[in-house]
């Protein structure tokens, strides 16, 4: 018996077909996540992952990439061999770096500050949407970089504008369709998925070294699409 064919078998039983299987398994290659709050595309394909979860676990194992199910905040995230995952224990594969996320030092600092801003605002309690994201001003933001992270935000506007849509992108953050830098009451919700790519360890060696960029270079994830 062929793979695909023990494959459409494992199916079966959850009506659902090997295209909708493929495509679940390529938004996952391509992206590295799926939320379900995302959008109704997004959500549907959660829900069908949920039905075949261990068979898409199996799948990607056979290649080393391990997927991970976050069901309180509900959204899957796919990890390249080797990867180091905040909680879990190592696994025996050598880390692929050619797919590892491919991030700028601006991006990655911006994460590590948001990752500094979830912690306290769920220590503080008191700027917790009911999805559980924290709430923050982007002026917050900035001065956590510069005050903690020791690195300013880019100085050119289309540059900040062009880090928080990648930080949208990457489902770290979410924000209204008339969110603007210079509106002082506008709000940035930082999302749980923050968790699964920075963990307490990284973050606290990054607030103690003197060149963050040493301590992570990018989230373990795998690249994700444009």
């Amino acid at each position: 018996m062929t793979l695909t064919k023990t494959l459409i078998d494992r199916l079966e039983p959850e009506n659902l077909k090997l295209q909708r299987f493929q495509e679940i398994a390529a938004r996952l290659f391509a992206w590295g996540i799926i939320v379900r709050d995302e959008d109704g595309v997004e959500q549907r394909c959660y829900d069908d992952a949920c039905r075949i979860e261990n068979v898409l676990i199996e799948y990607f194992a056979l290649s080393g990439f391990r997927l991970i199910h976050d069901l309180q905040n509900e959204f899957f995230r796919l990890y390249a061999p080797g990867a180091q995952i905040p909680g879990l224990a190592d696994d025996d594969n050598d880390p692929v770096l050619s797919l590892r996320a491919r991030l700028s030092a601006d991006f990655v600092a911006a994460a590590l500050a948001l990752r500094f801003l979830y912690q306290q605002g769920l220590a503080e309690g008191g700027r917790l949407s009911d999805a559980g994201e924290v709430l923050i001003r982007f002026d917050e933001l900035a001065t956590t970089l510069q005050i903690q992270i020791k690195r300013p935000l880019p100085d050119n506007l289309g540059d900040r504008d062009r880090l928080l849509k990648d930080l949208k992108r990457h489902r770290l953050i979410q924000y209204g369709a008339m969110f603007s830098m210079h509106d002082e009451d506008a709000l940035i919700a930082i999302r749980s998925t923050i968790l699964g790519i920075i963990g307490e360890d990284v973050l606290a060696a990054a607030l103690e070294a003197e060149g963050f960029v040493d301590v992570i270079t990018e989230p373990d994830s795998v690249e994700q699409g444009q």
